[in-house]
C-alpha cells in the first residue's frame, strides 16, 4: 500500500508541476499571445464573443452589485453574436483590449467544470489509465474546466434539458460539484482575468489536444466530485443529462 501512495504521490507531484509550468508561458505572451490564444480557439472551432473584464476588484459592468463580475458577456446577444470567424475576433480584441471573452457551449463544445481539487484528481487517473483528455483550463477561482464535444441536440427533446437546469452560470454557487456547460451557458475561454491580483483563467492542457466525448470522462469525474462534496457517485451521476 505504501508503494502505492507513493506512485500516486509522485505522479500527482509530476502533474501538479505540469499545471504550474504551463502557466507562465501564456502569461509572458502579453497583448499578441492574447490575441493568438483566442484566435487558435476560434480556428478549434469554439464560437467566441466578448464578456467584461475587471475593474480593480469589481466588474466592468455598470451593475451594482454584478454576482459574476468579469465573468459574462458583454451583449445580451452573446448566443448569436458568438462566432469563429478571424476577422471579427481580431476587431474585437484590438478595439477592446481589456476584455475577457466567453465561448457559446452547446454548438460545438460542452464544458465539464468541477472543483479544482476534484478536477486535478480526475485529470490524474484519466492520464494514468490513458484516456484521451482535451483541452483543460483551470480558473483561480477554484474550479477546472474540461473541454469536450457537445452531445448536441437529440432528436427526442426529452432526452435532453437546457443548462439553465444544470449549470447557469449566474447560479454557480448553488452547484458545488460538476456542472454541464452545455446549451444556453457559456465559459471563460483562456486567457481570461478575474478581480483579484493576478488572478485568471488560463490553459493547463491546450488546444492542441482534440476535443473528447464528454462521457468519456464523466464517470471518472462525477466520481472524483462526489468524494469532494460527500455524496454518494450513484447520487451525483443521476443527474446529468444522459440519453436513454
Amino acid at each position: 500500500m505504501s508503494a502505492e501512495l507513493g506512485g500516486r504521490t509522485g505522479l500527482q507531484g509530476k502533474i501538479s508541476q505540469w499545471l504550474r509550468g504551463r502557466r507562465p508561458k501564456e502569461e509572458a505572451a502579453g497583448d499578441g499571445g492574447r490575441e493568438a490564444l483566442l484566435l487558435a480557439a476560434a480556428a478549434t472551432g469554439l464560437p467566441l464573443a466578448p464578456a467584461a473584464h475587471p475593474a480593480g476588484y469589481r466588474c466592468s459592468c455598470d451593475r451594482v452589485g454584478c454576482p459574476t463580475p468579469a465573468r459574462h458577456p458583454v451583449s445580451f446577444a452573446w448566443q448569436t453574436q458568438s462566432t469563429t470567424d478571424r476577422a471579427q475576433i481580431e476587431r474585437w480584441a484590438r478595439h477592446q483590449p481589456e476584455a475577457n471573452f466567453i465561448t457559446a457551449t452547446g454548438m460545438v463544445n460542452d464544458v465539464l467544470d468541477v472543483p479544482v481539487e476534484a478536477g486535478r484528481e480526475a485529470l490524474e487517473r484519466l492520464l494514468a489509465a490513458g484516456i484521451e483528455v482535451g483541452p483543460v483550463a483551470e480558473s483561480d477561482d477554484g474550479r477546472l474546466l474540461f473541454f469536450t464535444l457537445t452531445r448536441g441536440t437529440p432528436e427526442d427533446e426529452d432526452e435532453w434539458w437546457p443548462c439553465e437546469l444544470d449549470c447557469h452560470p449566474e447560479t454557480m454557487d448553488e452547484h458545488p460539484g460538476l456542472r454541464w456547460h452545455c446549451r444556453g451557458s457559456y465559459v471563460l475561454v483562456p486567457p481570461a482575468r478575474l478581480p483579484g491580483d493576478g488572478q485568471s483563467v488560463h490553459w493547463v492542457r491546450g488546444l492542441e489536444h482534440p476535443l473528447p466525448d464528454p462521457l468519456t470522462l464523466l464517470e471518472t469525474l462525477t466520481d472524483a466530485c462526489a468524494r469532494y462534496v460527500g455524496e454518494e457517485p450513484d447520487h451525483v451521476s443521476a443527474a446529468w443529462p444522459l440519453r436513454h
